[in-house]
């Protein structure tokens, strides 16, 4: 496989660029219902302070006012040939609880392509979504790569 180059792709002009901001309040109920659909039982997920599981932040993009597809739109996604890529969550101090209030960035952070093993191109799109505390401090960050498989040539 070739080394990674830049992008023709559409969501290679959006490199840099704010695609989203709005607000999530973390609420108690739906951290227990994230805990639970992922099967956690830990007692720490259930009280009034509760942290949230480390993958719960997942879950922002329901808050997103224009949703899934306007992103897919933006970012010029050709659907049937997306795949989830992988995405990590990090945490540079204590994980978000109950009844904070989060501002929630998303940015396009790179786009590459690489040469398919079946012919074409794969783009990968690194999505770079961070948490900020009401004093702007980040508080976490999750890094999501989406893959589109290109055309077999």
């Amino acid at each position: 496989m070739s080394a990674p180059t830049a992008s023709q792709h559409p969501a290679a002009r959006l490199v840099g660029t704010v695609l989203d901001e709005y607000e999530m309040v973390i609420e108690r109920g739906k951290i227990a219902e994230f805990a639970r659909a992922t099967g956690s039982r830990s007692p720490e997920y259930f009280g009034d302070d509760a942290p949230i599981p480390p993958t719960f932040l997942v879950t922002s993009s329901f808050w997103a006012p224009e949703g899934d597809d306007a992103l897919v739109q933006r970012l010029g996604l050709d659907l049937p040939r997306v795949l989830h890529g992988g995405q990590e969550f990090s945490f540079p101090g204590r994980l978000p609880r109950a009844g904070d209030r989060l501002t929630v960035r998303l940015t396009v952070e790179s786009v590459t392509e690489k040469a398919g093993r079946r012919g074409g191109n794969m783009t990968f799109i690194v999505l770079l979504t961070r948490y900020l505390a009401p004093d702007g401090v980040v508080v976490a960050e999750s890094r999501a790569t989406t893959i589109e498989r290109g055309a077999a040539s």
